[in-house]
């Protein structure tokens, strides 16, 4: 057997038994969506294009179709989570994106709502390390897969040459593919599945980003040209109880410098500050001054 040929057999091996793991979702949206069997009973899908929270159809990969609820949903990093019960099916072997490498080859495994299994094969295009979402997710890695995101592609599951799923599919800017890495993915399942929801932390103030003065900077020996100052504190919130005062310039927050809102929020949306007592670096009259806030739990919109 030549080596083309033992490769395209290696592919469709891969496919044939990733794709005992992979499900099509109707959740009454113009397309279906994928999913991929992440545990015992729990599918992990695409949240941005998962369509209402009720009367979710499911088509498994034998055709039978089975009515699943959503146990929870992050919008932030995209993921949602199913829930199937009294069924019987292999769950996906979920592997490591770190060990992906910029032109390894990599394959997308959907189900349309036919039943029908597709795949889609290509490289890594893009690797670069964590970042945030414009809703404010932390993502462990960047991954762009140089694959076309076909309908029923959204929430397939990204797999490696050794046939493990290393991520999920989804939509990046452009309509480009995007992955979320098997990491993000387990650390919100593992929230909503204990929660129900994704706990963010909360310090009950408006920022808005300020340019610090150079002489300041220097006297005050200042990482960052830039902070964020204090705008607004809210009544008997996490910050006024700590002593935040309006016109502070929060330079630094659990010992991590903060140049922009945004850096606030990475911190705080990492859920695990919840309920602990952080150290907060202010600029006030001049002098750094040290406060220690209580970070609550933002609250949850109905």
């Amino acid at each position: 057997m030549s080596s083309l040929m033992a490769l395209s057999q290696n592919l469709g091996d891969i496919v044939e038994q990733v794709g005992t793991t992979v499900v099509s979702i109707d959740s009454h949206t113009r397309m279906s969506t994928s999913g991929i069997h992440w545990r015992s009973g729990i599918i992990v899908t695409s949240d941005e294009n998962l369509g209402r929270s009720e009367d979710i159809i499911v088509t498994l990969p034998d055709g039978s179709t089975v009515s699943a609820n959503i146990l929870g949903r992050d919008p932030s990093t995209d993921v949602a989570v199913l829930n199937l019960q009294n069924v019987e099916l292999p769950v996906a072997k979920i592997g490591d994106a770190t060990s992906l490498k910029v032109g390894h080859l990599v394959v997308a495994i959907a189900r349309g709502n036919d039943g029908n299994l597709m795949a889609a094969m290509g490289a890594v295009s893009v690797i670069r390390g964590a970042w945030r979402s414009m809703s404010g997710g932390n993502i462990d890695q960047f991954i762009r897969p140089d694959i076309t995101l076909y309908p029923g592609f959204f929430g397939s599951p990204l797999v490696d040459a050794a046939g493990s799923v290393v991520g999920m599919n989804t939509s990046g800017r452009r309509g480009t593919a995007l992955t979320i890495p098997a990491a993000t993915i387990n650390r919100v399942l593992d929230q909503l599945l204990a929660k129900g929801r994704i706990t963010r932390g909360y310090l009950g103030v408006g920022m808005q980003p300020v340019r610090l003065p150079k002489n300041l900077k220097a006297a005050l020996n200042l990482t960052s040209a830039t902070g964020v100052i204090v705008v607004n504190v809210e009544a008997n919130g996490p910050a006024e109880n700590a002593g935040v005062l309006l016109g502070d310039v929060l330079v630094s927050l659990d010992d991590v410098p903060v140049s922009d809102t945004g850096d606030v929020l990475a911190l705080l949306n990492s859920g695990d500050r919840v309920g602990k007592t952080v150290k907060a670096q202010v600029v006030r009259g001049g002098a750094l001054v040290e406060l220690a806030i209580a970070v609550g739990e933002r609250p949850t919109k109905e």
